[in-house]
């Protein structure tokens, strides 16, 4: 590739010398300009490098970019502590992939919008992804188009926001703006000619009653599967008199597709507000719709459970669930005698509906559909606050911001029970029952529970001199179920010189279990020989929730919170020659993890089976707090920017992260003594401390010259582990590169191209005993960076 601008020469030179490789700074996108920070104080605004605690600004020019289709996805992009895996083949993780921060669990990251509380999805990952057991908040609900900013507080924060806040808050800001709008359209596909996408987006805002505004985000996604799977080698047919059936010849040995799921997706956002004297009203929310396609195990022809009457070469099912989302919150802002009051009340609720189809239930015969609905996760929460701020003279006429408030939080949980074809089995030839590739859930599996909140709050800060600036905070929660919790903070900041500055926070965060994990329910029916007389006989197994006899008898109590006590302590630097940086190192000591556990059976244990007796069941795996871990990890982010006359304006950033955790301890319920490697076992603890890469940066260096915008940036994603029966495997690092050029074409309309990983970089390939007969080539469950090479994509937008 040619490029026709002066910074050619500085591309080849970055190549050749950077020693990590790393993209968009994630704290500041212009080094020496102010960015404002809403998150983690409530003093007055100020830029990233004065708070006590590290936090990421990202604007909607660097969101935009990266080039990605998703809104996490670009956030992987410009910020190393945050990771957004590809997995393939994990049911409905597929459709909704988990996220994490600093190498914790995808629930360890609270989620705002416009700083109040956003609800989770409804989906729990099970199926072997980075935080299984746990659920998050699908960030690639909100399009890119509705966001002007997001802020990354990379430090606990339970005291000031609630649960869940132990590796840090993702606050997203929503455009606000009046009297102009965007149109944009983009579209691309990976090198290989598979993943093809398009967005389309309208973004809109408008004035009404002199004081008010409505800002409208409008987009639809579309983006096609890709496939890096190996070949079939499995003999698909029966032996004809000794001999391969003739048709393996000629049997198309592609037959799994192992990638990125298909989807479409329609969302919209809306931000709107009014000012009346110093009173304030607002208003933001959305809805989206996404449909996504993946598949599961083939099912070759002489597989039990295939029907050849139906499928004479097998079958491949397809996993194609339906995802909505919606939100809603309203609020007013007004002064009473000095103070100033915040009340608000918002909704939200995820949906996940499981719809198979090429596939048939094996156990219904010859006639079987080929297609079910499965059943449907629900999970729905109502937040209402009451928050008031007041400013006080302190010590040497200094400001005393004093914060409270009052939060009630209700979630509910509903578990829907597929068709019955999905689920039942029907007793041919004592072949499986339940639709192939995704097993229905069950009526007994049935669940519509909920459960409530109470949070208190007060928190203080204060600019004591023009060099120290102090915060504390304390908060006091009750739950409806697990009983309550005290969390607190406090955090310092001391200027040292005119540039240089050092920070500390300290702080008692909670994480209260999740109502997904304390009432998902998923059983199944499964034929097993009796190992006397070779009959089948159907026993039950699957994963039983918090509230069943079985678990209960077991001596697994009601799920208590997780707690973490952590320290963070950095230095600052910001010169005046625009030229800033960063570093922070922490600790988090985490107790008392929520885990799902492996399965344990009669066989396992004789007070198991006495347990289980003649309730059909043959194994149970559940929830439990088991694990305590320790996580410790350094950052340091840094940026510059400079004029370099006839050469342009550049700016280059760079951010890295390293984290390691380490397991403390594990515990199971008395009766189950003994079985720690069985409820958690080395591919688990692996999964929990290594499956995020403990090393990751992020360098770019952008050039405007006079309408052209090029922008280069490199991604070094670090090592990780992925435990598997026969023994770990550690993945090594890998560097990718991005490169974009935008031209401004008027004032008004721009035209863009650029390549995603430029050099076509894949993960090291799995271990052919690992591979499922070299069909999974690369890491399917956890690839931070994907396994589909490079791709490529032009961009087109117009600002009216």
């Amino acid at each position: 590739m040619t490029i026709q601008t002066p910074l050619a020469s500085a591309i080849t030179l970055a190549l050749i010398s950077s020693t990590y490789s790393g993209s968009t700074l994630a704290q500041q996108a212009q080094a020496g300009v102010e960015k404002i920070s809403v998150i983690g104080s409530r003093l007055s605004v100020r830029s990233a490098t004065e708070t006590s605690s590290p936090i990421d600004i990202i604007d909607e020019a660097q969101l935009a970019g990266t080039g990605a289709l998703e809104t996490a996805k670009a956030l992987q992009m410009l910020v190393p502590s945050f990771n957004f895996p590809t997995s393939s083949i994990t049911d409905g993780s597929d459709a909704v992939k988990p996220a994490s921060l600093r190498g914790l669990s995808p629930d360890h990251t609270l989620v705002l919008v416009n700083g109040k509380r956003r609800h989770g999805t409804a989906l729990v990952h099970l199926n072997g992804t980075m935080g299984r057991g746990s659920s998050n908040v699908d960030l690639n609900t909100i399009p890119v188009s509705a966001i002007k900013r997001i802020e990354v507080l990379r430090d606990g924060a339970a005291a000031q926001y609630g649960s869940d806040a132990i590796a840090g808050v993702i606050n997203i800001v929503l455009k606000d703006q009046a009297g102009s709008g965007e149109v944009a359209a983009s579209a691309g596909q990976t090198y290989e000619g598979d993943g093809e996408y398009y967005k389309a987006s309208l973004n809109s805002g408008f004035r009404f009653a002199d004081t008010g505004f409505v800002n409208l985000s409008v987009e639809q996604q579309h983006k096609n599967g890709t496939n890096r799977a190996g070949l079939d080698p499995r003999e698909q047919y029966n032996p004809i008199n000794g001999a391969p059936d003739p048709r393996e010849a000629s049997f198309n040995r592609l037959s799994h597709k192992v990638g990125d799921a298909a989807f479409k997706q329609q969302s919209v956002f809306i931000n709107a507000g009014y000012e009346q004297g110093t009173t304030e009203w607002y208003a933001f929310g959305g809805a989206s719709h996404r449909e996504s396609a993946s598949g599961a195990f083939y099912r070759i022809a002489k597989d039990a459970r295939n029907i050849p009457e139906i499928y004479p070469d097998g079958y491949l099912p397809e996993i194609a669930p339906e995802s909505g989302d919606y939100s809603l919150t309203a609020g007013v802002k007004f002064d009473v005698a000095d103070w100033r009051l915040d009340l608000s009340a918002g909704t939200g609720q995820s949906s996940f509906q499981y719809y198979v189809n090429n596939s048939l239930n094996a156990s219904f015969g010859p006639n079987s559909p080929s297609s079910a609905y499965a059943g449907e996760l629900v999970n729905a929460e109502q937040n209402f606050n009451i928050d008031a701020s007041k400013r006080y003279s302190f010590i040497n006429d200094s400001e005393l911001v004093v914060s409270t408030g009052l939060s009630r939080r209700h979630n509910s949980y509903q578990i829907k029970a597929g068709e019955e074809l999905s689920w039942r089995n029907y007793g041919y030839q004592n072949k499986a029952g339940g639709i192939q590739g995704f097993g229905g859930f069950t009526p007994e599996s049935e669940v519509d529970e909920s459960r409530h909140n109470t949070a208190l709050y007060l928190e203080l800060e204060n600019a004591l001199t023009d060099d120290f600036t102090w915060g504390a905070a304390l908060r006091q929660e009750d739950y409806s179920d697990f009983g309550s919790d005290t969390s607190w903070k406090l955090s310092g900041r001391y200027q040292l010189t005119e540039q240089w500055a050092v920070r500390a926070t300290a702080n008692d965060a909670f994480r209260a279990p999740s109502v997904q994990q304390l009432y998902f329910s998923n059983l199944s029916t499964l034929f097993v020989a009796d190992p006397q007389s070779g009959v089948l006989t159907p026993t039950e197994s699957g994963t039983f929730n918090n509230i069943s006899a079985v678990t209960r008898a077991i001596g697994q109590g009601d799920l208590q919170a997780e707690s973490a006590l952590s320290f963070s302590a950095g230095i600052t630097f910001q010169g005046d020659d625009g030229f800033s940086f960063t570093l922070d190192a922490y600790r988090i000591e985490l107790d008392d993890r929520v885990i799902l556990t492996g399965s344990v059976g009669r066989a396992d244990s004789a007070a198991l089976a006495e347990i289980l007796g003649d309730s059909g069941a043959n194994s149970v795996r559940f929830f439990t707090n088991a694990v305590d871990t320790t996580t410790q990890g350094l950052e340091a982010v840094a940026a510059y920017q400079w004029d370099a006359g006839l050469w342009g304006e550049w700016k280059t950033s760079f951010s890295a992260q390293y984290n390691d955790t380490g397991i403390d301890a594990i515990r199971v319920p008395a009766l189950l003594d003994g079985l720690e490697t069985k409820l958690f076992d080395r591919v688990e603890q692996v999964r929990l401390t290594k499956a995020n890469p403990n090393k990751g940066a992020v360098w770019s260096l952008t050039q405007d010259y006079k309408q052209l915008q090029t922008n280069l940036r490199l991604n070094y994603f670090g090592p990780y582990t992925i435990g598997y029966a026969t023994g770990d495997k550690t993945y090594s690092g890998k560097t990718t590169v991005d490169i974009t050029f935008h031209y401004e074409l008027t004032d008004d309309l721009r035209f863009g191209f650029g390549a995603n990983n430029l050099f076509d970089t894949y993960p090291d390939k799995q271990p052919t005993i690992n591979s499922f007969n070299g069909i999974f080539m690369y890491p399917n469950t956890n690839a931070p960076f994907g396994f589909n090479g490079g791709s490529y994509y032009a961009d087109l937008s117009y600002r009216f």
